[in-house]
């Protein structure tokens, strides 16, 4: 039987349409996916995923066509208050993997764990079904670094298939995952697939977080530039000048529904 889903509001923030929701809310929407077996897909989308969507028309639209997309960063939460939505808060993905690992526990949904690097997904599992007992993964998969051929990506659509999950967890970084997910939602029969990124990383201790108050000030972009400078220097110290330049010109606004 379907279920009266919780609504969220969206916020045009330079084209992307981000819910103003926070952890609970979010937990709220996505249970109603897996209830409803809504088949769809959620990013937790940061501004880097803002500012790749003003290059890209497509990844906007991947964005847009999302069941949910949360907000990441700090400056998408302060971007939906500013229209009045104050209860957004931020709805980061190491955060709002946790909470939904712990719901899956209590729920019995069933789990699969998609990306990062070799063996990190199975750590990943190892832990959190010894954080939160009764949480199942059903199965895991990190892909190589380049692309699947045809024949690898079908043989992992069957697979998954076959397993049935309730949830595909993704980790592939953005905006790769928002890509796979896009292109995989109507071959893969999960309930919801949410695009996760580094928390595969930081869930299965390969990598640290940022301190909380970092996290609460907006300035865990710095933390993660210091710690991996080669890989994340184009993203800040081009990106985020690109979105606080777009906002100036272009405020955000409440979203018209798609």
């Amino acid at each position: 039987m379907k279920t009266t889903r919780p609504s969220h509001e969206r916020v045009d923030v330079l084209g992307v349409n981000i819910s103003a929701v926070n952890i609970p809310t979010a937990v709220d929407v996505i249970s109603n996916f897996i209830e409803d077996d809504e088949r769809t897909y959620v990013t937790i989308t940061s501004v880097h995923g803002v500012v790749e969507s003003l290059h890209d028309e497509t990844l906007r639209q991947i964005h847009n066509d999302s069941g949910m997309s949360t907000p990441d960063g700090m400056p998408l939460v302060w971007a939906c208050k500013s229209v009045g939505l104050t209860s957004t808060d931020r709805t980061y993905g190491p955060d709002l993997m946790l909470a939904l690992c712990e719901e899956s526990a209590k729920n019995g949904w069933t789990n699969y764990l998609y990306g990062a690097g070799p063996g990190v997904a199975d750590e990943l599992g190892r832990r959190l079904a010894g954080t939160y007992p009764g949480f199942k993964v059903v199965g895991t998969h990190s892909p190589p670094f380049r692309p699947l051929t045809e024949e690898e990506d079908e043989a992992l659509v069957n697979e998954i298939n076959a397993l049935n999950p309730d949830i595909v967890w993704v980790g592939l970084s953005t905006p790769k995952q928002e890509w796979w997910m896009h292109e995989h939602l109507h071959r893969i029969n999960a309930r919801v697939m949410i695009g996760v990124g580094a928390a595969f990383d930081f869930h299965s201790g390969n990598t640290k977080q940022a301190p909380y108050w970092m996290q609460r000030s907006g300035l865990e972009w710095f933390f993660r530039l210091v710690t991996e400078p080669k890989r994340l220097w184009r993203r800040y110290l081009l990106g985020h000048p690109q979105f606080v330049w777009g906002i100036a010109k272009e405020r955000p606004k409440i979203a018209r529904p798609n």
